[in-house]
């Protein structure tokens, strides 16, 4: 089906064994037939090569070299992947069913649309679900503010701004994602489509959201800073809102 857009999907993954498979088969269990799959291992101890080479078959091409780190291997990845449409998605998370081909669809209808979200559940260590994320339609003023509400695990977006706009920044440990999304929300329309759920974030004890998500907020900070943002702003606001009320999310998380 060569006028089909290709789609390079990134898993940037690090000793992530446990739920690597679950990712994997996520991505590979797609219904949608052109998808390049990439995964960039940082030298991984813990059995993660061996659950890649079961599926060795399957992908496009794969790693296992020492990194430095998420932000540094998915430009890996992306530096190797030939899509038109490109989207990484974690080793500790999953795509539903039709992921894929509600993404390229929604962008092959809507060519001015440079980015597309929807929605995403929380799930735990078992998989279970025990939440869902705030999701919500943003755009670039917004994202200044920090209205982001967009779950990264959903979100497919054009190569073209890939080229004109990347790499992801690698001095970022969290938001390098916020960071690449708002250089492309400076440049052309993105849209989130409720009411369809393409992704599972797995919550988890050893995960980046709840080891490091204090270390998010500073880096937005250092975007709107960079991009000409001042203090007395609503992003600012926020950082110290979320510093107050942060800790307590942590627990409510932890607890599910």
């Amino acid at each position: 089906m060569p006028n089909l857009p290709l789609v390079s999907i990134i898993t940037p993954s690090f000793n992530q064994a446990r739920f690597l498979d679950a990712t994997i088969q996520s991505v590979l269990g797609q219904d949608y037939p052109r998808i390049e799959y990439i995964i960039v291992d940082g030298g991984s101890t813990d059995g993660s090569v061996d659950v890649i080479q079961k599926h060795e078959g399957r992908l496009a091409s794969w790693v296992s070299e020492q990194d430095k780190g998420q932000t540094d291997a998915i430009n890996k990845g992306f530096n190797r992947a030939s899509g038109d449409i490109l989207a990484w998605i974690n080793s500790d998370d999953t795509y539903n069913p039709g992921a894929v081909s509600a993404a390229v669809k929604f962008l092959v209808e809507n060519p001015d649309v440079a980015m597309v979200y929807a929605d995403c559940d929380f799930i735990n260590e078992q998989g279970a679900v025990i939440g869902k994320f705030n999701s919500a339609q943003t755009d670039y003023r917004r994202l200044r503010e920090g209205y982001v509400h967009i779950p990264q695990q959903t979100m497919f977006f054009r190569a073209k701004y890939w080229k004109e706009l990347g790499p992801l920044d690698p001095s970022f440990y969290f938001a390098m994602d916020y960071d690449l999304w708002t250089r492309i929300a400076a440049r052309a329309p993105i849209k989130y489509l409720a009411g369809q759920t393409w992704a599972n974030f797995r919550i988890h004890s050893s995960g980046k959201t709840t080891s490091a998500d204090d270390r998010c907020w500073p880096e937005m900070l250092r975007v709107h800073y960079r991009d000409g943002g001042g203090f007395f702003s609503v992003i600012v606001a926020k950082y110290y809102l979320r510093k107050l009320i942060g800790p307590l999310w942590k627990w409510r998380i932890r607890k599910a």
